[in-house]
């Protein structure tokens, strides 16, 4: 081959190379530009936080998102140090607004209450606070049993009603109270959000009445018209049982029909005689 055309060849082949290099960087340099610009970084958290725990810087952290950004999310981590936390957050769930309590409310059960709305606390049995009955985001019914005023010798005897409908669980836990001989015990608590209204009847309720909690399915919102009970309507029978959901049945009824009436024939041929039975049709007799 001439050596010419080698050389040729050959410097061609630098050049070409050397151009798709420079092309390559140019475009991936553009494509990660593009990238970068469509993702933007945002709070989340660094671990597990729970519910009224007041943020520090170590307990956030960073992380991309692309797309678009989530509704409340938070840009600076300093937009969130120092403020409560009003639900649980978990590693890596990116930190919205609305997660958190305003700033300089604190933390701990009285940032997560609504404006307007108050955390009445009421004292349970074990067997609704051990066993887990209530944890804070369900929704409950307040149940009240004693003998009302002025029937203490009356014959209907304990009376329950239904006091409050529809009530959320703030939190449930234990709560340690002295006994009549000063010893120290621990009571189960169970914090309710009500109204202030609803909080006076319920303070009342608990010093003179029993409190039981109804859990009911927080998508069922009706207030049902309750009327009440009374312990001697209870062992008097008048409990009502559930209503047939289909059509009653009738018991069958027998009708014994009367006997029907045999008639005999006698026949007799010279020396032979014969007797013959029958009986006649319904309606022809």
């Amino acid at each position: 081959m001439n050596r010419r055309l080698l050389t040729i060849l050959v410097l061609a082949f630098f050049v070409a190379a050397g151009c798709s290099l420079l092309v390559y960087k140019i475009v991936g340099s553009r494509v990660a530009v593009a990238r970068k610009a469509s993702t933007v970084r945002i709070v989340a958290a660094a671990s597990d936080i729970k519910l009224g725990t007041i943020l520090t810087a170590a307990n956030l952290t960073t992380i991309e998102v692309a797309g678009v950004l989530p509704k409340g999310a938070i840009l600076k981590p300093e937009e969130a140090v120092g403020r409560g936390v009003i639900s649980d957050l978990y590693q890596g769930e990116p930190i919205l607004q609305e997660r958190l309590a305003s700033k300089g409310s604190g933390g701990g059960l009285a940032a997560t209450i609504q404006p307007g709305m108050r955390a009445c606390a009421v004292k349970v049995d074990e067997v609704v606070g051990v066993a887990g009955f209530v944890t804070p985001g369900m929704r409950v019914d307040v149940l009240i049993s004693g003998d009302p005023p002025g029937t203490q010798n009356s014959k209907e005897g304990t009376e329950v009603k239904t006091l409050l409908q529809n009530i959320q669980v703030l939190s449930a836990g234990t709560d340690i109270q002295k006994d009549a001989e000063g010893k120290p015990q621990q009571t189960h608590v169970v914090n309710l959000l009500v109204t202030p209204e609803q909080a006076e009847v319920l303070s009342l309720a608990s010093n003179h009445t029993q409190i039981q909690l109804v859990l009911r399915n927080p998508l069922d919102t009706k207030v049902a018209p309750v009327p009440g009970s009374a312990m001697a309507a209870l062992f008097a029978g008048a409990v009502s049982a559930p209503a047939p959901t289909g059509p009653a049945l009738r018991p069958a009824r027998f009708v014994r029909r009367p006997a029907k009436k045999i008639y005999s024939i006698e026949m007799i041929n010279g020396t032979q005689r014969t007797e013959q039975r029958f009986a006649l049709p319904e309606g022809n007799e």
